[in-house]
């Protein structure tokens, strides 16, 4: 029987931090789900075509890796659709393990049959997050080492820098 996970987030943008746990989830699981979690309360750079693009770009590798996108509904739900048996959660902090934990046993209430698994990432991207590289990047600085290739490209694309400078 396959074992399928879902790695759920806004993704905006996927860092490699993102593409760490991802990889740490591929070698746990047969199948891993990124799901795309659309929030209309998040005001995000990239659209969620966008976001699909590039991550589908980067995991396309991976066997039995797959993208989808959740416009609405619960988690807990759409791991229920997809035969999922795992939440996978990227944790880098206490207060990020706060939060999903909470989030953990919700969903262990509305979905008995998924498990949340938490995965650390290398310890070089615990402080990485999308808003801080969004903001970075947007102020001209250097996220080439956080983002994978194709998302520097975009972000590039998106605040108008070249190489990490500012074209002002």
């Amino acid at each position: 029987m396959t074992q399928i996970a879902i790695y759920p987030g806004t993704f905006d943008p996927f860092t490699n931090g993102h593409l760490d746990v991802f990889e740490r989830a591929s070698n746990i699981f047969d199948s891993v789900v990124v799901v795309i979690a659309e929030n209309s309360r998040k005001n995000t750079l990239f659209s969620v075509d966008e976001r699909r693009e590039m991550i589908e770009k980067i995991i396309g590798r991976y066997p039995g890796a797959r993208v989808e996108v959740l416009h609405d509904g619960l988690l807990a739900d759409y791991a229920r659709q997809v035969g999922a048996k795992a939440i996978v959660r990227g944790v880098r902090q206490v207060k990020d393990f706060e939060y999903e934990f909470q989030m953990s046993l919700l969903n262990r209430q509305l979905n008995p049959d998924v498990t949340t698994v938490f995965l650390m990432p290398n310890v070089k991207y615990t402080y990485v997050a999308s808003s801080i590289i969004r903001e970075v990047a947007m102020l001209g600085g250097d996220v080439h080492n956080f983002v994978h290739p194709n998302v520097l490209e975009k972000l590039h694309e998106k605040y108008n820098v070249c190489k990490g400078q500012s074209n002002t």
